[in-house]
């Protein structure tokens, strides 16, 4: 009769398939939490799940109808988000909890779905490379500051990342038609530029013989007709008009070429700056894993060309290529496990020894650079020290000018009366004491009529210096909060001052 496994069998296999995924969860959620407020680039989809969870069916108050953007989003990313921490802010709403909280809770919700999809490819890396290849892709994920920081970010790029993960799986998997099914998904979907890697592993695959043309354009046509379907349905209803967002993104960005607007970069940008930074030690590894382990060569090559491919449009960001971080980890992690086992050979155990003191420059670099994000969002900041300050029950009606917006401030961030807010554009600074705001708050030191209060620092730049640690953060007044001095009320209260 088979002796039946200990108790601590079971717990010690659980540990052993989650333990690494409780390790990265941990760091992202500790990004989300000490750097819970948003910028811009993310605000569509943080108002956008502000006004699902509290306006409902109430489309008439949505945050976008006053403030659309320059071009459309989808809505489906902020429903399924928003669906999921819903139980969880109802429950909030009950016992009068800031709205500030469910801004934490769908940033940890998303963070969840992210790392979900990474859990998927770490699972394949450790089938088809090894139980090593799988430890080193975890540490060289945990050390880098950008992809566990974004996981959170409610950015379309970041909703297309878990599409993206989930075909890397799917692809190391052997599922090479569910590979093309996901990546048309997020490209119909989320952000249309996943063509560009959609089509150089769909040209792999097809020149590998893995899918048949036949096949690859029944399955591709049927899933981005569906998809197609699918968000124009919804966001037909909610922008009140025909509307399919991504192909309006792709004919701005693409055809108008007015992403250029926004900036632009060198070529190679992408590759001597961006890489580099967010990949940090993984940067150079991943291309020593190519020469070392051709397995992951017939992957690499496909992604590459997509960064490549990116290359050419001039306005350049990293979010745009993030997609291509995590399999260049997994590249990276072969050549970190190759050097762990030869570490004691002659010439190896100094190229090791190397190894080791880049994983801690880069932990290092990655908590400078955390330090900066930080205090890159005074605008949240300011607003938050300014419902401190205040408790009275006098209705205050508080502007927020556009770089206050920009830099933090969001719905979720507001509290219910008696503050009242405006965004109101295009005011004029000699304007302002024309009209009844109570309190300002925005990016000029001075204004006519009223009193500045006091004043919230933001990163500047990062700053050499002789001595250990060799980097320090130089911060500066960035966002002014001020009082009307027409209201006894404000100049009654102890105020801290501007600098």
């Amino acid at each position: 009769m088979p002796r039946p496994k200990p108790a601590t069998a079971s717990s010690g296999g659980w540990f052993a398939g989650w333990g690494w995924d409780l390790l990265l969860g941990s760091i992202a959620a500790f990004y989300a939490v000490m750097a819970p407020y948003t910028k811009v680039e993310e605000s569509f989809n943080v108002q956008a799940m502000h006004d699902i969870l509290y306006h409902t069916y109430h489309i008439e108050k949505y945050d976008h109808l006053e403030f659309p953007g320059v071009v459309p989003r989808t809505f489906i990313g902020a429903f399924v988000i928003s669906i999921l921490s819903s139980p969880a802010v109802f429950v909030m709403r009950l016992l009068d909890v800031p709205k500030f909280y469910s801004l934490v809770t769908v940033r940890l919700l998303l963070s969840c779905v992210t790392l979900l999809s990474l859990r998927l490819l770490r699972v394949q890396v450790k089938k088809k490379f090894g139980h090593q290849a799988e430890v080193f892709f975890v540490l060289l994920t945990a050390i880098q500051f950008h992809l566990l920081f974004y996981s959170s970010r409610p950015l379309p790029n970041i909703f297309a990342l878990a599409l993206v993960n989930l075909a890397y799986s799917l692809w190391f998997k052997g599922s090479n038609l569910c590979t093309l099914q996901a990546l048309i998904v997020a490209g119909v979907v989320f952000r249309c530029d996943i063509i560009l890697l959609l089509g150089p592993i769909g040209l792999a695959l097809l020149l590998s013989r893995s899918v048949s043309l036949l096949e690859a354009v029944k399955y591709c046509v049927s899933t981005a007709l569906i998809c197609i379907g699918f968000t124009v349905l919804i966001d037909s209803i909610m922008w009140r008009r025909i509307l399919w967002p991504e192909f309006e993104v792709l004919w701005f960005n693409s055809v108008l070429n007015r992403s250029s607007e926004w900036g632009t970069h060198s070529i190679h940008w992408y590759f001597t700056s961006a890489l580099p930074r967010s990949m940090l030690v993984a940067y150079p590894l991943c291309m020593v894993g190519v020469l070392l382990d051709r397995r992951i060569v017939p992957y690499m090559l496909p992604v590459f060309l997509f960064v490549v491919l990116y290359s050419k449009l001039p306005h350049k960001e990293l979010r745009f290529i993030i997609g291509s971080i995590p399999m260049f980890n997994v590249s990276a992690s072969l050549a970190a496990s190759r050097l762990y086992n030869n570490r004691k050979k002659a010439g190896w155990n100094l190229l090791y020894i190397l190894m080791l003191g880049a994983f801690l420059v880069s932990l290092g670099y990655s908590a400078v650079t955390f330090m900066a994000s930080y205090n890159n969002y005074p605008g949240g900041y300011a607003l938050k020290a300014l419902h401190e300050a205040d408790s009275s029950v006098k209705e205050k009606m508080v502007h927020i000018d556009a770089f206050t917006a920009m830099s933090g401030v969001s719905r979720f961030c507001e509290n219910e009366y008696p503050w009242r807010y405006s965004k109101e554009e295009e005011i004029s600074i000699e304007e302002f004491q024309e009209r009844n705001f109570t309190y300002l708050l925005n990016e000029h030191h001075s204004i006519s009529g009223y009193k500045c209060l006091f004043a919230v620092d933001g990163f500047a730049r990062v700053k050499l210096q002789p001595r250990i640690p060799p980097l320090s953060l130089v911060k500066e007044p960035k966002v002014f909060a001020h009082g009307n001095m027409r209201d006894p009320d404000v100049l009654s209260l102890n105020w801290p001052g501007c600098p």
